[in-house]
């Protein structure tokens, strides 16, 4: 099996974005240090009406690296300190096609 791909929608009030990339920037420095992290490409939208404003592409060696990620005790400090948390809907996707 290759690699794992985390899509993750964010729903960003409009006028907080500057906020909510602050937030990712927080979040991908943390990402990029940990065992499996291969790549991720932050996406905004083009439409100003979307209702995900902004999607994370993230590229992961393996499902268990990414869980183990998230299970992290620096992840959850991270999280339960970051005064910008925005709903979001994370899910892991496989590549079937090329």
């Amino acid at each position: 099996m290759g690699n794992i791909i985390v899509i993750n929608p964010f729903e960003i009030p409009k006028g907080q974005e500057e906020r909510a990339l602050a937030m990712w920037d927080n979040f991908a420095k943390y990402f990029r240090r940990q065992p499996g992290f291969v790549s991720s490409k932050l996406h905004r939208a083009i439409n100003p009406n979307a209702r995900f404003h902004i999607v994370t592409v993230a590229e992961w060696a393996s499902q268990d690296h990414f869980m183990a990620a998230l299970k992290n005790p620096e992840f959850q400090r991270i999280k339960e300190t970051s005064t910008d948390y925005y709903p979001n809907y994370p899910e892991l996707y496989e590549i079937i096609r090329t």
